[in-house]
């Protein structure tokens, strides 16, 4: 842990007493969203201190063109990047002739407040300036779910020692750029700087993917709360556009701007009716006003929260980590437009370019299907599948062929951009998980029909991946898949990584088992997929040679499957003989001393016991974890989330209570030293796996919902619902009994450890 400056509270992140060095750990943590847009925490009044600037857009990127010293044929052309788009949240503040500067004045009484139940961030501090004005400051923003292209901000200042001039200045800036450039290249191209009236406007595209967007505000002053009809004046640059309104404020009074800000954009609009589209959205938030608007706010997140919700009782610390999570998840994608997806950092940060990666399917698809209805989740497969030819394009540029699709390690729209050679040419497991999450809608929602529509031409070119990477072995005596990375990026260009070999062999099976499937049930869409892809039968049993011959390297000494070939080669020391001063070995070890170690970034073996857990036995999953579990440093935030499920099923509840609080806490206590950069919103669907697979033991057993629920000695009882097949089910586990409740209109049969337990609509049944 290296930081604990966050209070612990059930319900709010509360950051008191101000320390510039927090600003941006701060920044990252207090930031909000609305799955349209997001904001990292920046201060509306100028900040003169250390600090990381942004505002995004949800699905507007640049292709950034990749720097890299060597090339070779099918490395990406360009890295996508979300960009930092133009500020609407700034406000200039002045006092008496001085400009409001946190890093230049003395602060005290500071508190932040980011409010989850209701979805707003607040601020609130008094300051003494280098002039001696003493000021009370108090802020509220939000970005509103209920009209997604809209924020609100109110920003109140009350003199302390006497009367004060104070100006507020509400400005638009589009002369930003993103902290990770490559090249320093120039992202927007501004178009025009316009205003109405009191309201202002900044219409700019992004060069090269030729993103039209307009930024918009408009803002109102009062005084004691009782509006106030300044006169303002207006000043413009070559990139900003600002309002300047002046007050002669007694001391004890109380002066206010309500600015109202957002984005439109010619992904949802007409790219000529980008300015009518704001008039119309700051038209409709006058209207309806800052606090109505809060009100929609707060319902709009109590409906959210009605099925979402975690409940931990006796445990604050664990109680405020899943809510930080859930709500940062919701903050970054709600499942209302198929074109968008969730970065590792949502709209936090800038690091991993806002891009999509196999986090997606592994991690966040389960979160989405349980607490949403399957329509979302649904929605993340359908983004696959629109990349599809993508994905094909992707494997012919590596030189594969016959409609084998690859798809990529990092995208915005299909095309492969990371440019780490060692994963972006091996760590080709991304296709299984792929492939894993449509088994695994199915499995869970009952839902086949996604496979024949669309599904089924996926899986397919996933198979013929596989069918083409992997090489027959004389030596062994079956099928290899050489020179990849695994999981485990601490290892890159090995062979015979088992995860992926055995993603490959499954991947294939299953692509076999739903073509039968589609054959027998799906006639119209058999036909349909059989003459697009020009799928015949000889093929499949060449298919079929791979998976029933596929090498798994294995120890006979330590009865386990091992990482890849040459594993047991290696210096086997374990984490806890490895000195404290040593970790995280990524900031402080060269590369090749971290690829000759047995030190594993994340789940790998463990992973594929994961997803496959109905293929092994407690006694296998026992060696494996004993085996592998020594030797992980968690420097990934994907790997506490599924040692914690399976410690929790090895009945290692202590273990898995601290796997738990190392995933949920992940960004609050900066276990990595690295929040400053953005939160893991990725892994946060890993945090709710966490409770819900681990202690509650949720799975899907031959069609039926099952449970196994185990709770930590350090909490008095937590509850979860799960939105299983439209029935809703509230999960409510003590020290001493289990219940469960089912809302709705018919029964519900559930396996209680692998009893049949049958539920009535608004009984509570005892276990």
């Amino acid at each position: 842990m290296n930081q604990d400056y966050i209070k612990p509270d059930n319900w709010s992140i509360i950051e008191e007493g101000f320390d510039t060095k927090n600003v941006k750990a701060s920044e990252s943590l207090f930031s909000i969203g609305n799955g349209a847009m997001g904001q990292r925490a920046n201060f509306e009044e100028h900040y003169s201190g250390p600090t990381f600037q942004g505002s995004y857009i949800a699905g507007v990127y640049y292709p950034d063109k990749t720097r890299v010293g060597w090339w070779k044929n099918g490395y990406p052309q360009y890295f996508a990047k979300v960009l930092n788009a133009p500020n609407w949240i700034g406000i200039n503040v002045n006092i008496n002739g001085e400009a409001l500067d946190l890093f230049k004045c003395t602060v005290k009484n500071y508190r932040r407040e980011l409010n989850m139940q209701e979805g707003w961030l607040s601020r609130s501090f008094e300051a003494t300036l280098q002039n001696n004005t003493e000021i009370k400051i108090e802020t509220k923003r939000f970005l509103s779910l209920d009209i997604d292209e809209l924020g609100a901000i109110k920003y109140s200042i009350t003199p302390i020692n006497g009367a004060a001039k104070i100006s507020f200045e509400p400005y638009l800036d589009a002369g930003i750029t993103n902290e990770d450039s490559n090249w320093d290249d120039a992202f927007w191209n501004i178009t025009s700087i316009s205003r109405d009236q009191d309201r202002a406007y900044i219409e700019a595209h992004t060069m090269k993917t030729n993103f039209h967007t307009c930024t918009f505000m408009q803002s109102r002053c009062y005084l004691n709360d009782k509006q106030l009809n300044l006169p303002f004046e207006a000043l413009k640059t070559e990139s900003k556009i600002s309002f300047k309104y002046f007050m002669n404020v007694p001391k004890g009074q109380t002066f206010t701007i309500q600015k109202f800000g957002g984005y439109t954009v010619d992904r949802n609009h007409d790219k000529s009716e980008l300015i009518l589209e704001a008039q119309s959205t700051l038209h409709n938030a006058v209207e309806i006003g800052f606090n109505s608007l809060l009100e929609c706010q707060k319902q709009a997140w109590a409906e959210i929260w009605d099925m979402a919700d975690i409940t931990i009782k006796g445990d604050v610390k664990a109680q405020q980590g899943i809510r930080f999570n859930i709500f940062q998840l919701n903050q970054t994608y709600l499942g209302t437009d198929a074109r968008l997806n969730i970065g590792p950092k949502g709209f936090t940060g800038e690091k991993y370019g806002g891009s999509t990666y196999w986090d997606t399917e592994a991690y966040c698809i389960p979160f989405y299907m349980a607490t949403k209805n399957q329509k979302v989740a649904r929605k993340l497969l359908e983004y696959r599948y629109q990349h599809l030819d993508k994905a094909i394009e992707n494997a012919e540029k590596l030189g594969f062929s016959n409609g084998a699709a690859l798809f990529p390690m990092v995208t915005m729209n299909g095309e492969e951009c990371h440019n780490e050679w060692e994963i972006t040419f091996e760590e080709i497991h991304r296709n299984g998980a792929i492939a894993f999450a449509i088994f695994n809608y199915y499995r869970f929602t009952g839902d086949y029909s996604y496979i024949p529509e669309k599904g089924l031409e996926v899986l397919i070119a996933i198979a013929r991946f596989w069918h083409q990477r992997a090489t027959f072995s004389e030596s062994q005596n079956g099928y290899v898949i050489l020179g990849v990375t695994g999981p485990n990026e601490y290892e890159n260009n090995v062979n015979n990584n088992w995860y992926t070999n055995y993603l490959a062999q499954w991947c294939i099976n299953f692509a076999i088992e739903a073509i039968d499937k589609v054959k027998a049930e799906y006639n119209a869409d058999y036909d349909r997929i059989i003459n697009k892809t020009k799928l015949f039968n000889p093929e499949i049993e060449n298919w079929k040679a791979v998976a029933n011959n596929m090498y798994f390297p294995y120890s006979e000494k330590h009865r386990v499957y091992l990482q890849q070939d040459g594993f047991l080669d290696k210096e086997l020391i374990t984490v806890a003989d490895l000195e404290k001063a040593q970790r995280p070995i990524n900031q402080k070890w060269s590369w090749d001393r971290i690829l000759r170690s047995p030190y594993i970034k994340q789940a790998d073996v463990l992973q594929g016991f994961y997803f496959f857990e109905d293929h092994f036995g407690s006694d296998e999953l026992e060696r494996h974890f004993d085996f592998y579990e020594p030797y992980t440093v968690h420097e990934s935030s994907l790997s506490p989330c599924v040692h914690s499920i399976q410690a929790a099923k090895l009945d290692r509840m202590d273990q898995a209570y601290q796997f738990y609080l190392r995933t949920s806490r992940l960004d609050l206590d900066d276990y990595n030293n690295e929040v400053h950069e953005g939160l893991h919103i990725t892994s946060m669907a890993g945090t709710w796996m966490s409770i819900v697979e681990g202690f509650g033991g949720m799975r899907v057993k031959n069609n039926t919902l099952s449970f196994d629920p185990k709770i930590p000695e350090q909490w008095d009882a937590y509850s979860f619902k799960v939105n299983f097949r439209n029935q809703i089910l509230k999960v409510l586990v003590s020290q001493n009994e289990t219940n469960f409740e089912l809302e709705g209109k018919s029964d519900l049969q559930i396996l209680v450890k692998d009893k049949l337990i049958q539920i009535s609509p608004n009984n509570t049944v005892k276990i």
